[in-house]
């Protein structure tokens, strides 16, 4: 089931959906390898362990919710990335899925690159020591200040995302004496199968530059004029949480037309193609994400086999992994508060976090999967409600899951694949305080960005 909405809408969330599973796992304290990260499993008391650390030692020690980060599983992702596509490909970790300083730290030394689409973000990947010519700057609309901190830095790559922004970076770039590398990026009018806020190559949204009416095209001239700018190639990105190479098919079809069209118009082979990330990850067992090497043969074999048809020098190929590496990686643990029992319908377990660290649930109709944490059980499944402590009806970490019918506060409940998009899309909503992310690595924890005080809250507050 791909989404669990009422066909009604919300108001009838409390009727199950049309097609719901009804057959609970075979064995509610089963952790499904697919879903966890590497190192999580059961002790012999029951009790969920990462990095060999019992989630109740965790919970006393960080409080919840909190994010705990399994730091094994996320450097042996970032190596599997690495090794699949080889020296014949660049990867650039998406760090909009989650950054910060040990992040950056950790896929520089497994020799990967970094995807920015901030300021913010850019300042980090400076400040924990990121080479500037391994960073790439996206953005639909980059100011001038975070351009000219970007030409400034020297980064490798700006995507840009439409005429103005051309003349922008190439002004900067001009005034500072410098060129700047920049691909564009384009939209090909793919339909990827994902959730509509995240389809990112249809033409009816904000991200790039058509193929279709020529924009495009007008763009490569453009910025092929502009002494500021050197043109290394073509960046597209069909959106986010795919597993079918399908869409990337299409996508390398159409801008090797595009790398085609400018060899035949202006005389240059442009000597790179970025086809984006969002490949897919799985948040519950039914979900099939593709390994990385598959992705990679399958991706190499699609733009070599678009490249000949054309006549073309095949161009050096990168990607963007965020989700792909970091979301498996964590999981968020909570205590439980309430357990509400709806007769014939479900029982609700409230939590003490929600959709302020976890939205997706509520903005994507996302699923999760969820474990009793703290102890096993041998009591029957019940099917439950995971939701959050905060005033908003659509507060759902996750929406439909079977737990032990003995489930009860004071409880710890365990929600993986929480590593991306969950701490960088967290909120103060009703003044929530945003929960740590807790590294984790053979017997020892510590705190990667640490938990929001009451203090950081009214320093914000000026009166």
């Amino acid at each position: 089931m791909s989404r669990s909405a009422h066909p009604a809408g919300p108001r009838y969330a409390d009727v199950l959906p049309e097609g719901h599973y009804t057959a609970p796992p075979a064995d509610l304290n089963a952790l499904d390898a697919h879903v966890w990260s590497r190192t999580v499993t059961r002790d012999a008391d029951g009790v969920i362990t990462v990095g060999g650390l019992k989630a109740t030692a965790l919970a006393e020690e960080f409080g919840t919710p909190a994010y705990f980060l399994d730091e094994e599983d996320f450097r042996a992702r970032c190596r599997a990335w690495r090794d699949a596509f080889g020296t014949e490909a660049d990867v650039f970790y998406a760090g909009k899925a989650f950054l910060s300083r040990a992040i950056v730290r950790w896929i520089h030394e497994e020799d990967l690159n970094l995807d920015v689409c901030s300021s913010g973000e850019l300042l980090t990947a400076l400040d924990a020591g990121m080479p500037a010519e391994r960073i790439a700057l996206h953005g639909n609309n980059k100011s001038t200040e975070e351009i000219t901190r970007a030409v400034e830095a020297g980064v490798g790559r700006i995507v840009v995302d439409s005429f103005q922004e051309i003349a922008r970076v190439a002004h900067i770039a001009e005034r500072l004496g410098k060129r700047q590398r920049v691909l564009i990026r384009v939209t090909v009018g793919v339909e990827a199968h994902t959730h509509e806020f995240i389809a990112t190559a249809h033409e009816d949204q904000k991200f790039g530059l058509a193929l279709g009416g020529g924009q495009a095209a007008e763009a490569v001239r453009r910025a092929l004029k502009l002494d500021g700018l050197e043109l290394l190639g073509i960046h597209s990105h069909i959106g986010s949480q795919i597993f079918d190479t399908s869409g990337f098919e299409v996508a390398a079809h159409r801008v090797v037309g595009l790398l085609r069209q400018i060899r035949d118009e202006h005389g240059v082979e442009l000597p790179e193609i970025d086809l984006g990330g969002g490949l897919g990850i799985a948040y519950t067992s039914e979900d099939d994400p593709r390994e990385p090497y598959e992705i990679a043969t399958a991706l190499r074999e699609i733009v070599t086999r678009e490249c000949r048809a054309a006549g073309l020098t095949v161009p050096r190929l990168s990607v963007e992994p965020g989700r792909a590496i970091v979301g498996p990686t964590a999981f968020t643990l909570y205590e439980v508060g309430t357990v509400k029992e709806l007769p014939g319908l479900r029982t609700y377990v409230s939590v003490d976090g929600g959709m302020s660290d976890n939205i997706r649930t509520a903005l994507y109709d996302a699923e999760y999967s969820v474990a009793l944490a703290s102890r096993a059980s041998t009591a029957e499944p019940m099917l439950a409600r995971v939701v959050g402590k905060h005033c908003e009806s659509g507060d759902i970490v996750v929406r439909d899951a079977f737990l032990p019918a003995d489930t009860a506060p004071g409880d710890l409940l365990a929600v993986p694949a929480t590593g991306a998009y969950c701490r960088s899309m967290a909120s103060n909503y009703n003044h929530a305080l945003r929960p740590p992310v807790v590294a984790v690595k053979d017997g020892t924890a510590r705190v990667i960005v640490r938990r929001e005080t009451e203090e950081d809250l009214l320093r914000l507050d000026v009166g």
